[in-house]
């Protein structure tokens, strides 16, 4: 058995930080098992060998927060452009703002609204869809937003993403959708901080891996069975808690993406990173074109560019999104309790915790949890 201080199952963010801490901190030796042949998780980014864009893997990310904890954090490591996220959506031929605002309104009903009119005028729209005590996804949306936005937007993009029919989905996933009665086309409008690594997240995450006491190795799986390394410490499980007990509560639902990327002969395909698709008659739900994020690149001096369509599909290998509903929330229950009861072992991040996070939430939850560990062990 090969003799460490901490292994971490997991080389995405959240294992990341908690070795750059355990090993800057603690000085204590770690191992890292990642599945995948790359380092990053789904915040990997790759630069294309054609064109020179440097794109993201795994879908557009964009770090946004507003937590001076992981601000300060972050900054050790890497520093960020000036990107700022504008989200887009065609529909029947015509581009409309995201998240749906005054513009959008204005634009998909051919009015001329001030912020007060149009208020009362989803107000009015709305009115009828407000008397449920428990709202479902349809149910939620339609309180909101009434329903001829929510099935130009909402309804059908759902149903592409989830493999669901709304009324199956928790209204709870439609609280990340904002609403807004002013032209603010931002998409993390309450951040104080956003943008992209200048370098890259790869670069980034890299750079938190760069100490001679951590040890990464690639195209690793873990059994918590076999375990063939001796753990001083702890065991620190990032990956899906399913599928390491066995499925002995049964499956979790997730879903998936697939991506196809391709390079097109032009300087500027969409003249956006990303773009919703929410109508049936397409099969994918995003289109990104990468050289939009890094703006003081001078990508736009070539004449090509990258797109890549965003494909939803149900696949438990390669899981995204949890299907966070309460027969999937019982399950996690179930397998959260039989973790806890297993000898220096410990849990956490996005797969783990079957739970949606964004990077900052992700940072945020691998500082805490490391605040547990050093506690514990000095």
């Amino acid at each position: 058995m090969k003799k460490t201080d901490y292994l971490i199952v997991g080389c995405g963010l959240f294992g990341s930080v908690l070795a750059e801490r355990i090993t800057s901190i603690l000085k204590k030796k770690v191992i890292i098992l990642e599945k995948r042949d790359h380092i990053a998780g789904n915040i990997y980014s790759h630069i294309d060998p054609y064109t020179g864009i440097e794109y993201h893997k795994y879908g557009t990310h964009i770090f946004h927060t507003s937590h001076d904890i992981v601000w300060n954090y972050i900054n050790q490591f890497t520093s960020f452009n000036s990107y700022r996220h504008q989200s887009l959506a065609e529909y029947k031929n015509k581009i409309y703002q995201l998240p749906i605002n005054l513009e959008t309104i204005n634009s998909f009903f051919n009015k001329n609204y001030n912020p007060d009119e149009a208020k009362k005028f989803i107000t009015k729209i709305t009115k009828k869809y407000r008397n449920e005590k428990n709202y479902n996804f349809e149910s939620k949306a339609l309180s909101q937003i009434g329903k001829d936005l929510y099935e130009a937007f909402i309804k059908n993009y759902t149903k592409k993403q989830w493999g669901k029919d709304p009324v199956d989905l928790p209204g709870t996933i439609f609280n990340r959708l904002p609403l807004r009665f002013n032209y603010d086309e931002t998409y993390q409008k309450n951040s104080r901080w956003s943008g992209v690594p200048e370098e890259g997240y790869t670069n980034f995450v890299k750079k938190l891996l760069d100490n001679k006491k951590i040890e990464v190795k690639l195209n690793k799986n873990f059994d918590l069975k076999n375990n063939t390394y001796n753990v001083k410490y702890f065991t620190i499980y990032t990956g899906p808690l399913d599928k390491l007990f066995g499925y002995q509560h049964g499956k979790l639902d997730w879903r998936s993406l697939k991506f196809e990327k391709k390079v097109v002969n032009t300087e500027d395909f969409q003249g956006n990173s990303v773009i919703n698709y929410p109508e049936l008659k397409y099969k994918f739900t995003r289109i990104h074109e990468p050289k939009h994020l890094h703006p003081e690149r001078n990508y736009f001096k070539n004449n090509k560019t990258i797109i890549i369509k965003e494909y939803p599909k149900k696949d438990n290998k390669e899981p995204y999104y949890p299907i966070n509903d309460l027969q999937n929330r019982q399950k996690q229950k179930k397998y959260s309790v039989t973790a806890r009861k297993v000898n220096n072992f410990l849990f956490g991040g996005r797969l783990a915790n079957y739970a949606y996070y964004d990077m900052d939430m992700t940072i945020l939850a691998a500082l805490t949890l490391f605040k547990k560990i050093k506690k514990i062990t000095t």
